[in-house]
């Protein structure tokens, strides 16, 4: 084993043999996803469901006892552990998924040679479904019989699989949310631009939830969820800053059946339950009537067609006005903003063209900044996204810049420009590492007034605080490098007099030698004349 292979992660190597086996049998990233993630999904309430299994066993094992005369008596438990560990009510009403016997991981190894495979994993995710009806009904993929995945092909993934075990991962409890994370990231880099709408990287995600700060009781919302990657990250908060995980509402919408069922899975993974619903939130929003104490979200960017003409010049959603059928931007800004709660904040990722657009855009953004509903404006750097170099900025709306959560900052507005902060982890690709995130977060942090965020300060190249006024006379343009300016020379510790010396010295060097070398030019001109 080489070097590079001895440094590859354990979801590296598991994701380049996965990639293998769809090279081998031909099969485009897109259709390969479902089949994988599904398999994944499988694997995990399988060993979910064999921990508990092992747990109740312990619990209902054999066991000498004495009887009122001391004398000893061998109780042997075999009915009544038979009887306990097939008993749903010890699953189910534990937070585990009970598995069936022709749905565990051990029945599937047992016919990965079977030519019927595909129909036996289809059969494993109907029962699966059948017996967890209140979680689990209609999200699980069941196509595999008919994919174009020969049975081998499924077979070998099977073993492939069986490398993931909790028991041996016991340092890491998330191990299978860890790969079912790590192979979304993959196939969106797979799938290029159109991976991206269903996958969201995680150091945005983070940066998103770091400002945002979900808090215990809060009700969060995404109305374009994609895979659920926001909903994840944002449970994740509450546990690093030890609050309780399980007290936090979601909600989520998205387009797409089966992005939808990824999402779904991806909850069931972390055991976060989500009200999450298929349909397109422009025209058929399932959360009509309902406002959100957070709203994050990474719409898909710069729509075209979007059904403009089947919005109602009466719904509330479009207050700041109707945007124009060639580009979504504004409904969905506005979407995000009807969706607030009376002090919610939303957090979105947002193509740079929204900052400083004209027209009907234009004045709809204009609006939007009147009624202060502008809290931070963040510009990102390029190739954050997998394929995709489009440049993006992060918006932060709220409707109550002077509720109880920060500090009173009506008529303010923070800008940030991030555009290079950035750690490089391809030529294609950057991401922001967490001491970045955390500078970027506790910047907005302390501009808020938090506790413990020390004291902000404007910094010319990177942050600044401004009124709607200074806005205003910049013609309601959001892009932050208008507001923050421009970074200084880092301070070598040379006095301004004496670079000032050095520089006029090398100023007089460059002169002296453009004359000889313009004296050289006209000599060999003469010497060519006299040829």
């Amino acid at each position: 084993m080489n070097k590079n292979q001895k440094d590859l992660t354990f979801e590296d190597k598991l994701w380049q043999a996965a990639d293998k086996l769809r090279a081998r049998g031909g099969i485009e990233p897109s259709e390969y996803k479902n089949i994988v993630l599904g398999l994944v999904f499988l694997k995990y309430i399988s060993d979910s469901f064999e921990k508990r299994k092992r747990f109740l066993e312990l619990a209902v094992a054999d066991e000498n006892i004495k009887d009122e005369e001391g004398n000893n008596y061998y109780v042997p438990q075999q009915e009544l552990r038979k009887f306990v560990i097939e008993d749903k009510s010890q699953y189910g009403g534990y937070g585990f998924f009970y598995v069936p016997p022709k749905a565990r991981w051990e029945y599937l190894l047992q016919n990965i040679n079977s030519p019927e495979l595909g129909k036996i994993i289809d059969r494993a995710m109907e029962i699966i479904e059948e017996e967890n009806p209140k979680r689990l009904r209609g999200i699980l993929p069941k196509n595999y019989a008919a994919s174009r995945v020969p049975a081998n092909i499924l077979g070998e993934l099977i073993k492939l699989f069986s490398e993931i075990d909790f028991q041996k991962e016991e340092e890491d409890k998330d191990i299978i949310g860890r790969v079912y994370e790590y192979f979304l990231g993959k196939f969106a880099d797979s799938e290029g631009k159109r991976g991206g709408e269903f996958y969201t990287p995680r150091s945005i995600v983070k940066l998103l939830v770091e400002i945002l700060e979900p808090f215990e009781g809060c009700r969060v919302f995404d109305p374009a969820c994609g895979s659920g990657g926001m909903f994840v990250q944002s449970q994740q908060f509450l546990k690093i800053h030890h609050k309780n995980p399980n007290d936090i509402s979601f909600y989520g919408q998205e387009i797409k059946e089966n992005t939808w069922r990824l999402a779904q899975m991806n909850l069931a993974i972390r055991q976060i339950e989500g009200d999450l619903k298929v349909g397109d939130s422009f025209h058929d929003d399932k959360f009509l009537n309902q406002r959100f104490d957070i709203v994050i979200s990474n719409p898909p960017f710069n729509v075209s067609e979007w059904g403009a003409d089947k919005i109602s010049p009466y719904d509330p959603r479009i207050k700041y006005g109707l945007p124009p059928d060639g580009n979504a931007n504004f409904m969905w800004i506005q979407h995000f903003a009807y969706h607030l709660s009376p002090d919610g904040i939303a957090g979105f990722v947002m193509a740079n063209g929204a900052l400083a657009v004209s027209g009907k855009e234009g004045e709809i953004r204009k609006r939007i900044i009147e009624d202060d509903l502008v809290d931070v404006i963040i510009a990102c750097p390029p190739k954050l996204f997998y394929n995709v170099s489009l440049p993006v900025s992060l918006w932060f709306l709220t409707k109550n810049k002077a509720n109880k959560r920060f500090k009173e900052r009506r008529g303010k507005t923070l800008f940030i420009d991030a555009r290079e902060i950035y750690e490089p982890i391809s030529r294609k690709q950057y991401t922001f590492t967490d001491e970045q995130i955390q500078r970027i977060a506790g910047t907005v942090r302390a501009w808020r007034g938090e506790e413990g965020a020390g004291n902000y300060e404007d910094i010319p190249g990177f942050c600044k605080s401004t009124t709607i006024e200074e806005i205003r006379k910049n013609g309601y343009v959001l892009t932050p490098g208008r507001y923050v300016g421009i970074a200084p020379p880092p301070d070598d510790g040379i006095p301004f007099e004496e670079k000032l010396k050095k520089l006029t010295g090398e100023l007089r060097q460059y002169f002296e030698e453009g004359k000889k070398l313009e004296k050289q030019i006209l000599e060999n001109l003469e010497k060519l004349k006299s040829k």
